[in-house]
């Protein structure tokens, strides 16, 4: 039953005033991303970086998309420079997005305790980008890992082989266009 027919002809839906959100406050870290982004421009290429933001859904965590040719001088200067000091790499993963391959390193200042992630996106037909084992050498395994479940390969790795397939194993299993030999697997 309608309204009208409900309650007459002078029945209307009295529409509630919408709230209006407040204003979001910037994350207290966004001074430390938006220094160190500063830093990655100046001392790196001006376009070194393709996005910085902070990701408040991870602990408010200032991350920044490095394009892939400077990656390993963007990572040194995480490592080297005094305001940055990330002598720690905490961890590396791979991401299979579908559209692209990521990578995603976090990092440690262990006497400051900021922490950084650096994302790198790679061709997902073509996925290259270079290694940061020699910056980190805690990297080694974790590029491997990703080399052999997501068939992202890494330049300047010091041995780049399967960590955890065999070496016959066809393809990369964690692809999202994986497609195994014998589906009952």
């Amino acid at each position: 039953m309608s309204l009208r027919a409900r309650f007459g002809k002078k029945a209307s839906i009295q529409r509630q005033p919408r709230k209006r959100e407040a204003p979001k406050e910037p994350s207290p870290l966004q001074p430390q991303l938006d220094a160190a982004a500063a830093l990655v421009r100046e001392l790196v290429d001006a376009d070194a970086v393709e996005e910085a933001y902070v990701n408040e859904l991870g602990s408010h965590m200032p991350t920044l998309i490095i394009r892939p040719p400077y990656l390993r001088r963007t990572a040194e200067l995480f490592r080297d420079h005094g305001a940055l000091g990330c002598n720690y790499l905490r961890n590396v993963s791979g991401v299979d997005y579908e559209t692209h391959m990521e990578v995603v390193h976090y990092l440690v200042n262990m006497t400051s305790g900021q922490r950084y992630a650096l994302k790198a996106r790679a061709d997902r037909s073509d996925p290259v980008l270079d290694s940061v084992t020699p910056v980190w050498e805690t990297a080694n395994w974790n590029e491997r890992e990703i080399y052999d479940l997501l068939g992202i390969e890494f330049k300047g790795h010091p041995d780049l082989r399967r960590i955890m397939m065999p070496d016959d194993w066809i393809g990369h299993p964690l692809r999202k266009d994986y497609e195994p030999l014998d589906p009952e697997v």
